[in-house]
């Protein structure tokens, strides 16, 4: 809504739900956390993240690259600013986790219960979330 003063229009500032501010940021952060730590997992070559890795037939130096983007799309979706990176960070963790559980549905390597296809689909449908949640002052 807005005021006329005189020849001046005065806008109000656009009202934001608490509720979807805080479902973005719920979201986004689960999201960061989970995807740095990922990254943070493969550098170390910590776990399972060699056999995961190898298991499906990529050579082990995959997880330096991998954990690397990850840790630079994590940063890159929390940092206020940059929103032209902002998208390519959410394009990039988007395609890199629907890729993931792609490559271990090719090798037939569905874990247990489907967990290396579910989880990757899992941090991607997190991904659109935190994307079509963020506020105006991150899209571009």
């Amino acid at each position: 809504m807005s005021t006329i003063i005189g020849n001046e229009k005065i806008a109000k500032e656009e009202y934001r739900p608490i509720g979807r501010m805080v479902a973005y940021w719920v979201v986004t952060i689960v999201l960061a956390f989970s995807i740095a730590l990922s990254g943070i997992g493969q550098l170390m070559r910590y776990g399972g993240n060699v056999d995961l890795v190898t298991d499906i037939g990529f050579p082990l130096y995959v997880t330096n690259i991998l954990g690397g983007w990850k840790l630079l799309g994590a940063i890159a979706i929390v940092m206020p600013g940059f929103p032209r990176l902002k998208e390519w960070a959410y394009s990039g963790l988007f395609f890199l986790m629907t890729g993931a559980a792609l490559s271990h549905a090719f090798a037939n390597d569905y874990g247990d219960y489907g967990f290396h296809i579910i989880l990757p689909l899992f941090y991607a449908v997190l991904g659109i979330a935190s994307w079509a949640l963020r506020p105006k002052s991150r899209k571009l």
